[in-house]
């Protein structure tokens, strides 16, 4: 009898024990926060962003959070599956990395939070190009750059150019912004201008090859197919001597001459801090007003401006890292 009794008590102390560990681990899961991280694709820029997004959250909320990151390669499809399983694991906030996963994430009906970083015009996500129909669970930072501030680069650098291309992939809605934008300026400088879009990586070469023989200058905006390409972009305009303005640094790195640069790692940390006012304090999404880039640098590549005799001001800033793909005698 006396067994038995002791064998109850036991297990009654066995059950307690278990329900006070459960409730514990409960209150730990509670107090956890998930953050879903869909950076588009594998670039330097979004690179950066995300880092600065990650550090500034990491600075705030310290142990309780946790980021699920995941990138997107390049892939919609995979980028639509990536935000579909973080709204199915009803993550705390989203962070959409470019203007592609933003686009992805406004088109899925969520109450979640969701942040952009390292997208041009959030107009893009509304039918009609207008802020005003941004849902208000989205908001984020922009890396816009003024297109006045472009198109000055350009006249400064290239005082008898008279043709200018946009290069850039008809898909990327962000890419056409920038270069709209930027063309309505050097039109009203006088300056002649026509687009060249490709579709994707497939036609990039044969489109790049058109336009370097028909302009005397390639803009190419904050374009994700265009950064992934750089190299092939510098392989054709180096040869025949066309410079290259780019919309980010990392891609000037590899195939411009000059960029009017944002600090992508600012930006991210600037979205970091608005998440923390949405995850700690409790702030609304709709009370937060996208922020954009403070300050801008104009940067140049000191290689292929050599190697292409381009003279640059005393106020350019060397870009970090900067490459040449060609020799200067092959380049003669």
């Amino acid at each position: 009898m006396m067994k038995k009794r002791i064998f109850v008590f036991s297990t009654i102390l066995i059950v307690l024990l278990l329900c006070v560990i459960g409730l514990a681990v409960s209150d730990r899961n509670d107090d956890v926060i998930t953050v879903g991280i869909c950076q588009f694709a594998q670039h330097e820029s979004l690179d950066a962003a995300t880092r600065g997004f990650c550090d500034a959250l990491t600075e705030e909320l310290d142990s309780r959070i946790v980021f699920d990151e995941q990138n997107a390669n390049g892939d919609l499809a995979l980028c639509t599956e990536i935000i579909q399983n973080f709204i199915f694991q009803d993550v705390n906030l989203i962070l959409a990395n470019s203007t592609a996963s933003l686009q992805v994430a406004a088109g899925v009906e969520t109450d979640i939070p969701i942040l952009g970083t390292a997208v041009t015009e959030y107009g893009a996500l509304a039918a009609d190009g207008s802020a005003a129909e941004i849902p208000a669970n989205i908001s984020g930072t922009s890396d816009q750059v003024p297109a006045r501030l472009q198109a000055d680069m350009i006249q400064e650098l290239f005082p008898e150019a008279s043709n200018i291309g946009m290069l850039y992939c008809s898909s990327e809605a962000n890419s056409q912004y920038q270069a709209d934008a930027l063309q309505e300026e050097l039109t009203a400088m006088g300056y002649d201008c026509q687009s060249f879009l490709f579709t994707n990586s497939n036609d990039l070469s044969s489109v790049t090859m058109t336009a370097a023989s028909q302009c005397d200058v390639l803009f190419i905006p904050t374009d994700n197919t265009v950064a992934a390409n750089a190299g092939l972009i510098a392989n054709i305009c180096m040869p025949e001597n066309v410079p290259v303005i780019t919309g980010d640094e990392s891609t000037c790195r590899l195939c411009g001459v000059a960029t009017v640069s944002v600090d992508y790692y600012d930006l991210g940390y600037t979205t970091g801090k608005m998440a923390a006012e949405i995850l700690k304090e409790g702030r609304p999404v709709s009370d937060l007003p996208i922020q954009y880039a403070s300050s801008f640098t104009k940067k140049f590549n000191h290689k292929i401006c050599r190697m292409m005799h381009i003279p640059v001001p005393d106020d350019y800033v060397k870009v970090k890292h900067a490459t040449a793909p060609y020799s200067t005698d092959s380049n003669t």
